[in-house]
């Protein structure tokens, strides 16, 4: 049996060699990995609209969303965005893609004037769509180590669907699991979608 504490250094282990490996990426192949994972959102969606669509703000060597976060607000979405909270949760306000955005706490982006819905507000979300370092096909997910996302998961609706967007070598065989951590539906990458287990829709 795995103890938590080897999950942990092996979570550890894969984090530091995914960050590294993101790190080599230039701008441009990122620019461009956000245009097919927009267009692979498309196809994931067909002719489905979601009314309310939790997104993420990407950072850094993130694969960028907002060109899947335009896609979204074409479609009619409303849009609610995280703002991580100092107890490491996350709270939820209204986005729209024009919103003028700020550093928030941990180097994330938040609109710079939000309005703090609550915690709950996730529970709203026909889509979900969340950051991740790698994906295994049983639609484990392997975060940044803060748990938000984890604790979100927990208080989405039955039949949402949450969707990972990751790099295409970042959808590995097998991924370390523990037993807090919540799993995803599918997964964006910039070649194309890859569902994992049946969601609500499309």
């Amino acid at each position: 049996m795995t103890t938590p504490d080897a999950i942990a250094a092996a979570k550890a282990g894969l984090r530091r060699t995914l960050l590294a490996a993101r790190a080599q990426r230039t701008p441009a192949a990122r620019r461009e990995a956000g245009r097919r994972i927009a267009a692979a959102a498309a196809d994931l969606l067909g002719d489905w609209s979601p009314a309310v669509a939790a997104v993420y703000l990407a950072i850094g060597t993130e694969p960028p969303t907002d060109q899947l976060i335009a896609v979204l607000a074409d479609r009619g979405c409303r849009l609610i965005v995280p703002i991580l909270r100092d107890d490491g949760d996350l709270d939820w306000t209204p986005y729209h893609p024009a919103d003028p955005t700020e550093p928030g706490l941990r180097g994330t982006l938040i609109p710079t004037q939000p309005r703090a819905l609550g915690v709950e507000a996730v529970s709203t979300a026909d889509l979900i769509v969340v950051p991740a370092l790698a994906v295994d096909p049983t639609g484990v997910r392997l975060g940044r180590g803060g748990g938000g996302y984890d604790r979100a998961l927990r208080r989405r609706s039955p039949g949402s669907l949450t969707v990972a967007v990751i790099y295409d070598d970042e959808l590995v065989p097998s991924l370390p699991e523990a037993d807090h951590d919540q799993r995803v539906d599918a997964a964006l990458t910039p070649s194309r979608a890859h569902r994992f287990r049946a969601g609500s829709s499309p």
